[in-house]
């Protein structure tokens, strides 16, 4: 097949200092009427824009922050009531947020690239005088003092903050089910769960209610909405975004990493909360690269490994033959496909010591309040904390210890691989009231956070329901740019992240 040639960015474009031109207004919403089912015709609609595209638009003066912002806020509160996506909607500090980013660009001062692009926050990322819930009725009136890191970095960015999507309480649980703010529904299909635990960060990605959001990923909270709501959700490794001002769930396996729309959507939002902050000690000092310019690189000659153990094995046979088509692509586009089995030892030893040590973790941070306040921990929360096994510190140190020696084996095996690829999940969305019969048990994102690796998951196709399927590419500890060069070269060569759901 022919060649994919990429475009190399230009981010120079982003140090213009000078005026923008008249402005025009702001188009309304489409609202997905006149869509076929899944096939976005929204490319006139600001609230589906990508990050470049809105800001171009800023920087001709075809488009302002100000006006931009004022549709998103109308768009949600048309909507809020159907989806409760934000458990906050900071209304008066997106508007000021707006103000500030269009006099700047007015005065001809451009912050980069995310520049007056309206933004979400997963709603357990601490922000200075704004309600931080962590999706309880534990902290429901909770008002910090300072705000998290990824909350300064954006802000220095020029973001504008929309408001602080709902979550699962606590960020405890995979599918986005939350019992004090209400579960926001799957924007596919309003019967199914959005997959969590950043719920509200999936939801208004995918809905056209924010641009890009901010999610955490402990064990696969980032990577589970993005499949479900047919996304881009980066997991980033360990140390590389810094956590403080981030309720912890388990400071073991915590991250935070972008929601976005696209691969280039999802890179630029990293670009800007990656790498050390000054009173964060839980950010590493690894340096971050030029990331943007890196991932237009194109994929000939890079190792791409297959895991049909575990990845594959009970997979949805639909998920199963989409993934495979991502495969196919990759082969096609030049990159050398190999078999890569993860052992089953690994598997086994990983799942065991992962819940055992996020609960205890877990149970840690909360043990005090728990005490306390039991009554305003939802059932599902409350009853895996009281669970938690007491264990001693011999066998405390016994599982760290463990988990070091297989994060070393899996180093081991990735050498001379650049990147794993398989289904992000086994199957679709399920529906709400399924999960009443019980959760599935087995989650294919846990195994990444336990071996310390980094992860992107992104759209790749769609079942005959109509419900979106995610692939995942797992890549080496801070290796995050090859992940997002092979993901960028695969969405380039295809159009699933352009679907957007219709009607919502």
């Amino acid at each position: 097949m022919d060649t994919v040639k990429i475009r190399k960015g230009s981010p120079d474009r982003y140090c213009r200092k000078t005026p923008p031109k008249k402005r025009r207004e702001v188009p309304a919403a489409n609202n997905g009427a006149g869509s076929v089912r899944g096939v976005s015709t929204l490319s006139d609609d600001p609230h589906f824009l990508s990050i470049e595209a809105l800001g171009e638009r800023y920087r001709s003066g075809d488009l302002s922050p100000v006006e931009v912002t004022r549709t998103f806020l109308d768009r949600i509160a048309a909507r809020q009531g159907d989806t409760s996506a934000y458990i906050t909607v900071t209304d008066e500090r997106a508007m000021a947020d707006a103000r500030g980013a269009e006099e700047m660009l007015r005065a001809g001062n451009d912050l980069g690239p995310l520049h007056g692009i309206p933004i979400a926050l997963k709603d357990l990322c601490d922000t200075a005088g704004i309600r931080t819930t962590s999706g309880s009725r534990v902290r429901e009136h909770h008002i910090p003092d300072t705000s998290s890191t990824v909350a300064k970095k954006l802000a220095r960015a020029g973001t504008v903050l929309l408001g602080k999507t709902n979550l699962v309480e606590f960020a405890f649980g995979p599918f986005g089910v939350n019992e004090h703010f209400g579960t926001p529904p799957n924007p596919w299909d309003r019967s199914c769960v959005p997959g969590g635990s950043s719920s509200g960060s999936g939801v208004v990605v995918s809905g056209g209610l924010a641009t890009a959001a901010i999610g955490t990923d402990t064990g696969g909270s980032v990577r589970i909405p993005s499949a479900f709501c047919g996304i881009v959700g980066l997991k980033t490794t360990l140390g590389r975004v810094g956590t403080a001002g981030i309720m912890p769930l388990s400071r073991s396996l915590d991250t935070a990493g972008p929601m976005a729309r696209s691969v280039r959507d999802a890179a630029l939002v990293y670009s800007a909360i990656a790498g050390p902050e000054e009173g964060d000690d839980s950010a590493d000092y690894e340096p971050v690269g030029d990331v943007l310019a890196e991932i237009e690189d194109g994929i000939e000659g890079m190792r791409i490994g297959v895991s049909r153990k575990p990845f594959f094995e009970g997979a949805d046979p639909e998920v199963v033959t989409l993934v495979e088509k991502v495969i196919d692509w990759f082969s096609d586009l030049g990159a050398s496909v190999v078999e890569f089995p993860f052992p089953e030892a690994i598997q086994a030893e990983a799942e065991d010591d992962n819940l055992t040590l996020l609960r205890m973790e877990g149970y840690a941070v909360h043990r005090d309040t728990l005490a306390q306040h039991a009554n305003q921990y939802s059932s599902r929360v409350r009853a895996r904390l009281e669970a938690t096994p007491e264990l001693p510190a011999a066998d405390i140190l016994q599982i760290q210890e463990r988990r070091t020696g297989l994060m070393a084996s899996a180093r081991r095996r990735l050498e001379g691989i650049e990147a794993v690829v398989g289904p992000t999940l086994l199957t679709t969305a399920p529906r709400l009231e399924d999960l009443e019969k019980g959760e599935p048990a087995r989650l294919l994102t846990r195994l990444v956070n336990w071996l310390g690796l980094c992860s992107i998951s992104l759209p790749c196709g769609f079942t005959s329901r109509g419900m979106p399927v995610g692939v995942q590419l797992i890549g080496k500890p801070f290796d995050e740019a090859t992940i997002l060069r092979a993901a960028r070269v695969y969405e380039h060569a295809t159009e699933w992240h352009k679907r957007s759901p219709p009607g919502f």
